[in-house]
Parts: C-alpha cells; sequence; structure tokens
C-alpha cells in the first residue's frame, strides 16, 4: 500500500506544481501520519462508546466501535517481560509499547500462571504493602510503572520468564525503498530488506495520503496543499460520522 499513497501523494503535488517529495522525505511523513491515525483510534473508539450508551450507534455491521477493536487488535501482542538484574522485581517493558492491557504472572518456572496483576499507583502501593490485609500476594499481584520500568509486587516475584505482558503495540515506521535510477526517477523496491509497509489496513489509505500532504504542504510552505489536505480530511470525517 505505501507505494501506492506515494504515487497519489506525488500525482496531487505534481498536478499543480506544487513541489516534489524526496524519498526520506516521505518516510518521515508517512511514520507520523500512520502514527497520527493510530492514536486517533482510541479517540475514536471512545466518542463511539459515548454514543453507543446514548444509544445513537448501530448494531451489527453498523457498530463501529467494533470495527475500531478490530483495528486496534491488529497491534495487540503478548511478550515476557524481561528481568536486567534477576532477584529483583523490576521488569523492563517493552520499547514499542503503547498501552498496557494486563500483566500476568506466574511461578518460577514460568510455566504455571498463579495470578493477573493489579496496575496501581506509587502511593497506593505504599498504603497496600504497610498492611498485611491489603499487601499484595502471588495470587492477586499488583504493579507499579515509571518510565520503562515495572515493578511487580510482591517482590518474590522476581525471576526471568514469571512476568508476561499483553500489550498493544505501536506500528512499525513505515519505509518506502527503492532503486536509485540515474538521472531518473527512483522506482519502488519492495524486496529491499528495509522495506516496511503501513500496518493500518487499505481502509486508511486515503486517510494516510491526506495526512501526509499536509505535512508536505506546510514543508514546502504550499498553503493551497495544507487546504486542500484539510478540506479532504473534514469531508472524511464527516462522512464517518
Amino acid at each position: 500500500m505505501i507505494n501506492s499513497v506515494r504515487n497519489t501523494v506525488l500525482a496531487i503535488l505534481n498536478k499543480n506544481n506544487y513541489g516534489y517529495i524526496s524519498p526520506s522525505d516521505f518516510n518521515l511523513y508517512a511514520k507520523q501520519a500512520q502514527l497520527d491515525l493510530f492514536e486517533d483510534l482510541f479517540y475514536e473508539y471512545n466518542y463511539q462508546i459515548i454514543k453507543e450508551n446514548m444509544r445513537q450507534s448501530g448494531t451489527g455491521y453498523a457498530n463501529i466501535a467494533k470495527g475500531i477493536v478490530e483495528v486496534i487488535d491488529l497491534f495487540s501482542t503478548t511478550a515476557v517481560l524481561a528481568n536486567p538484574a534477576p532477584g529483583t522485581n523490576e521488569y523492563t517493558m517493552p520499547a514499542d509499547y503503547y498501552l498496557i492491557n494486563k500483566v500476568l504472572c506466574y511461578d518460577t518456572a514460568g510455566t504455571s500462571l498463579t495470578g493477573e496483576a493489579e496496575r496501581v499507583s506509587h502511593s497506593k502501593i505504599t498504603l497496600l504493602n504497610s498492611s498485611n490485609l491489603t499487601a499484595p500476594t502471588t495470587t492477586y499481584p499488583a504493579y507499579t510503572t515509571q518510565a520503562a520500568v515495572m515493578t511487580v509486587y510482591p517482590s518474590t516475584i522476581n525471576a526471568a520468564g514469571q512476568v508476561q505482558a499483553q500489550y498493544i503495540r505501536y506500528p512499525a515506521d513505515p519505509v518506502w525503498t527503492y532503486l536509485q535510477i540515474t538521472g531518473g526517477e527512483p522506482v519502488f523496491d519492495g524486496s529491499n530488506v528495509a522495506y516496511q509497509d503501513f500496518e493500518l489496513s487499505a481502509d486508511y489509505e486515503t486517510d494516510l495520503v491526506v495526512k501526509i500532504l499536509q505535512y508536505a504542504g506546510v514543508s514546502i510552505r504550499e498553503a493551497a496543499v495544507v487546504q486542500y489536505a484539510n478540506t479532504a480530511e473534514i469531508n472524511e470525517n464527516t462522512s464517518e460520522q
């Protein structure tokens, strides 16, 4: 899909001699465009849930919230968290995580599930640990997060393979790769090891084109391109509501 998106973007720009986007610039715009649309999924999902609660949303094929969940689930993955310092209850969260859904704790062998950890704040974990009645156990564990570190309680959960996270990851950065042609345009090369297509489905191709045009218009200081993209985005959003 990435080659189709790029061809469309260049066709729109070239139609009125607005300018040219180099492959490196296109890849930068494509990355940001995909991230924008990815993050918009969560806001749109929240909006549709509100509409459902107000009984303003349909069911079956008209269930927009369900469709958004299916798209988000494309980025759902599970990983065993690394324990850089065995013997401590601190684990490193995946570099590509966007949102953690659940944290599962296992025995020291990493084979038997003992409990699902609850996320708590740093102030709350202090209160929980101060009482034998409320302190986390291996059956009812808890965790806190700070930067890229997850601290799991009780502290006896401290071995490699004991903590597994199910999370929503960021989409991989799209990369349009090409063969350099002397004296001509670069030609798309989908066999290059660096090639990475958009991870959003083909349904988002028009949205990606519009987003990339917005960034391109700002870069080449062409107000007409930005206006075209903004108008297209408004029309697209209006048709989806």
